[in-house]
């Protein structure tokens, strides 16, 4: 199949008149299709020829819908299926994706969604340039599809070669082949967005908009209208027509990021966006179809949430068809040396300054502390200690809270490998602070206040104590909100 050639479509459905109408829909664009009104012409056609795209109802008269996909992922065929299910029906729904279809339309049939669906699923088949041809088990020629360029690039900027790191990058290969909901569960921290965004960009939506939301960031008075879109007047303060997450991640995807904090009326409401996918917007009188691909995230354990009624059992289910776990940083200290590296030369690039090294004496200092924030702590103290460093090498006192020298390995004999844990104690702040972020800005902006007093305010001098440029120390300044007298020097 070339990109230009009309793709070859097999429909299952016993009601004539639908099978019919599906047939002339998908003519029109194109498409080679020949029609089946239960699974034993299928097979039938099956066994003769080999299709693009399966189209096939759940209920037939002699089985389910459901037999031909388990028997084509049995002989690893390459046909991407469609199953049609009924209206509401989210059971059905759920176990087709969990069965290897590539996507589900519900009855009655939005012929605009029909032909979305089979355009999806031949584009996700197409070959990119330079990807291997393989065979079937039974000698069917098929091809790997390989990530679209940009689905490699966020593939590597998931760091790491633990096996929890390569593991949960084969998943979302494999993944990008469905439509099917993806669940990502995982500490505050690990970089589940990151992975949401590679989802997405591995994914045949990969050229429609990502759009991320935060569940637990939206007021409650206003997240149906935020969700959905409103109409001009549904509200006070509505004075035009607006559009919601939903329309604006219409052809690509729509990540939901703490999904568990969401309100359990929004919760029901999603839940039926999810299920017959049309939303209707606040005020709004007419329903309007949308295409996502539907990513959420969360670090709270949903299941507990289930047991004790604050989350609804039957949204789990439908959000929790593929689920990926992002693992904590305590799971994979292997990788810390990786993920400093990165960090420090992204970190670097955003404050135009030269990459400094790790010495192993504080790369030791790292690996020896909880990290309890995961990444995104790793990434605080690093940005820290390059506020704070005045040399070409970082070292632990860089990171402003190593007071007794003695808690660091000077010896070459006391610094371990850099993969293996580090069991050199540190000393914990007294009070473990509810706001890391907050902490940490404070820490660095009581450094950098002391230095500019000391230097009368001249924010070059204090650039020079702190081992900054000017570029840098007004980058810090103005992002901590430090007070500047108006007879500042800047040029001294």
């Amino acid at each position: 199949m070339t990109a230009t050639s009309p793709a070859s479509v097999l429909v299952v459905d016993d009601e004539p008149d639908l099978r019919t109408l599906y047939e002339l829909t998908l003519l029109r664009e194109g498409h080679a299709v020949v029609a089946a009104p239960d699974l034993t012409q299928a097979r039938e056609w099956l066994a003769q020829r080999r299709f693009d795209v399966l189209i096939t109802d759940m209920r037939l008269p002699d089985g389910l819908g459901l037999e031909l996909l388990r028997e084509l992922g049995e002989q690893q065929r390459s046909e991407k299926c469609i199953v049609i299910t009924a209206y509401g029906s989210a059971e059905n729904a759920v176990e087709a994706l969990k069965s290897g279809a590539f996507d589900y339309l519900t009855k009655p049939v939005d012929l605009k969604q029909l032909r979305g669906a089979v355009s999806a699923a031949v584009q996700s088949q197409r070959p990119v340039p330079g990807s291997a041809a393989t065979t079937t088990p039974n000698g069917e020629p098929t091809r790997k599809v390989s990530p679209p360029p940009s689905g490699v690039q966020s593939l590597n900027r998931i760091v790491g070669h633990s096996p929890s790191i390569v593991q949960i990058k084969g998943r979302i290969e494999k993944v990008s082949t469905s439509m099917a909901p993806v669940l990502i569960l995982g500490e505050s921290g690990t970089g589940k967005e990151l992975v949401a965004r590679a989802v997405h960009d591995c994914s045949h939506p990969s050229s429609g908009p990502f759009v991320a939301v935060n569940c637990g960031a939206i007021p409650e008075n206003l997240i149906e209208a935020e969700f959905f879109g409103a109409r001009k007047g549904a509200y006070t303060g509505a004075t035009q027509d607006r559009e919601g997450y939903f329309q604006a991640a219409k052809g690509g995807t729509l990540f939901l990021d703490e999904i568990g904090d969401l309100p359990l009326a929004m919760q029901a409401k999603l839940l039926r966006v999810i299920q017959e996918r049309r939303v209707r917007s606040l005020g709004g009188v007419q329903e309007e179809t949308v295409d996502v691909r539907l990513v959420s995230a969360t670090h709270r354990d949903l299941t507990a949430l289930v047991q004790i009624g604050q989350f609804r059992q039957d949204l789990f289910y439908r959000l929790n068809v593929i689920e990926l776990r992002t693992p904590a940083l305590r799971e994979r200290r292997e990788d810390l040396a990786s993920l400093v590296g990165a960090l420090l030369t992204r970190l670097c690039a955003e404050s135009a300054q030269n990459v400094p090294a790790l010495s192993p004496r504080a790369l030791a200092w790292l690996q020896a502390r909880d990290l309890p924030g995961n990444v995104r702590e790793l990434e605080n103290l690093l940005q820290r200690a390059l506020a704070l460093s005045s040399g070409e090498t970082l070292e632990p006192e860089d990171f402003g809270d190593v007071d007794d020298r003695s808690e660091v390995p000077t010896q070459p004999d006391q610094l371990p490998e850099p993969s293996a844990p580090i069991a050199v104690a540190s000393r914990p702040p007294e009070q473990i602070p509810a706001d890391l972020q907050a902490y940490l800005d404070e820490q660095e902006r009581q450094v950098l206040l002391k230095a500019l007093r000391e230097c009368d305010f001249n924010r070059t001098a204090a650039a020079a104590r702190l081992g900054l440029n000017l570029r840098q120390i007004r980058y810090r300044i103005q992002r901590l909100g430090i007070a500047m007298p108006t007879a500042d020097d800047d040029a001294a």
